[in-house]
């Protein structure tokens, strides 16, 4: 019975509508700072995103200019050099031929002067090994020095004792 006797009052109504639009309010203003937020990360990505758009043009510019490079590179080692007549001046051309019999001279050449460029680290060891070996042949010439006084007084000795 106290369920049918209470009704809703138009006072309580109207309270319960203010109540309402307190709660409306306050999760908007609970909402706002985030929408801000949002707001200002969107502005944000959106400008970094277009620096780094720039920055990737960029390096696609340079990469293309690179590819560019390197295909008319390629293009220029691949075609045949040998067909084209060189633009020199009949004065010259016993120059050339003179420099050609060089460079061909010195590409022959050319391994064994990598070989002494090679060696030159290699010097300070090897003077240090000659200087071994100088000073151990002295000594063997020294022993056969004493040797061959040794065999003369030997001989000089056999002759002493054939002749007595």
């Amino acid at each position: 019975s106290l369920d049918l006797t209470s009704r809703r009052t138009p006072c309580f109504a109207k309270f319960s509508e203010m109540e309402e639009m307190v709660n409306m309010e306050a999760e908007i203003n609970e909402v706002q700072p985030l929408l801000l937020a949002l707001r200002v990360c969107s502005i944000l990505q959106f400008y970094f995103t277009g620096k780094k758009c720039e920055i990737l043009q960029d390096m696609n510019r340079h990469l293309e200019a690179i590819l560019k490079e390197k295909r008319d590179l390629r293009k220029r080692l691949i075609k045949h050099r040998c067909q084209e007549s060189l633009p020199i001046e009949a004065t010259f051309h016993k120059c050339i031929v003179e420099l050609l019999t060089e460079a061909v001279t010195f590409i022959e050449k050319l391994e064994s002067h990598l070989q002494s460029v090679r060696s030159i680290p290699q010097i300070p060891h090897m003077i240090n090994n000659m200087d071994d070996t100088l000073s151990k042949t002295e000594m063997l010439v020294i022993e056969l020095e004493e040797l061959t006084e040794q065999i003369l007084k030997w001989k000089e000795l056999q002759k002493e004792v054939y002749a007595n």
